[in-house]
């Protein structure tokens, strides 16, 4: 059976968390989904990070958050909010490599 995140997932979204960081948020529909999804690490480190393009080590963080059924994953953005050549100051259009996400289950 493939899973796509855009089918499980209530919000997908990016924001700024603050100006050299990049936040992604994935909040399930129902807590089975998430329960299944965290205790597998169908999001982790490294899928940011091919998703992304960056190493490993420029994802600070992969957090699963039991009371909301979500998961927060934060790297470190490629060019500063506001620097020259940043096209997307809040961030906020980030998001976009998480929509195609899906996995065999």
């Amino acid at each position: 059976m493939t899973v796509r995140l855009m089918d499980v997932a209530r919000i997908i979204r990016s924001k700024n968390s603050g100006p050299f960081e990049l936040t992604l948020d994935v909040i399930f529909k129902d807590r089975p989904t998430f329960i299944l999804f965290r205790d597998k690490e169908l999001i982790n480190t490294a899928l940011i990070a091919r998703l992304y393009g960056v190493d490993e080590k420029d994802v600070s963080s992969v957090i699963w958050f039991d009371p909301a059924d979500a998961v927060k994953a934060t790297l470190r953005r490629p060019i500063p909010s506001g620097a020259p050549g940043d096209t997307d100051i809040y961030g906020a259009q980030q998001h976009g490599p998480l929509l195609e996400l899906q996995w065999e289950l």
